[in-house]
C-alpha cells in the first residue's frame, strides 16, 4: 500500500487504541486512539475518525482528526478542512485549510538562522 509520501508500513485503525511511544519509517496512518509520543523523519496521517494525544516529532503530518499536545514537523504540517488541533506546534510551513480548527501557538521557520540573525544584530 503506498501513500503520497511512500510506502504506507503502519496502521492503527478505526475502534482500536494504543497508549505509549511509537517509532515508523515511511508512512503511518492513525485512525483510531492513541496517547502518547510519536517519532519519525517521515510522514504522519491523522484520519477524519482519529484522536491523537500527546507529542508528536515528525517529518512532515496531515491532520484530519483531532490532535491534542505538541507537534514539531520538520518539513511540514497540513491541517485538513476536517482537522481540529488543540496543540503548539513547530514547523517551517504551515498549511490551514479553511473550516479546519487550529488553537495553540505556532514557531515557524528556521530557528537556527534566526538565532544568527539575532546575533549578527545585536553585534551590530
Amino acid at each position: 500500500m503506498k501513500s503520497k509520501g511512500g510506502e504506507l508500513n503502519g496502521f492503527l485503525d478505526r475502534g482500536a487504541s494504543f497508549r505509549g511511544e511509537l517509532e515508523f519509517e515511511d508512512t503511518m496512518r492513525i485512525d483510531g486512539r492513541f496517547n502518547g509520543k510519536i517519532f519519525s523523519k517521515n510522514e504522519l496521517i491523522v484520519g477524519e475518525t482519529a484522536t491523537v494525544e500527546g507529542e508528536i516529532h515528525v517529518g512532515r503530518v496531515a491532520i484530519s482528526g483531532t490532535v491534542i499536545g505538541k507537534i514539531t514537523a520538520d518539513q511540514k504540517i497540513e491541517i485538513h478542512r476536517s482537522g481540529k488541533v488543540y496543540s503548539d506546534v513547530d514547523t517551517p510551513a504551515l498549511v490551514i485549510e479553511e473550516g479546519a480548527i487550529f488553537q495553540g501557538n505556532c514557531v515557524m521557520g528556521d530557528r537556527d538562522r534566526s538565532r544568527d540573525n539575532v546575533t549578527n544584530i545585536a553585534a551590530k
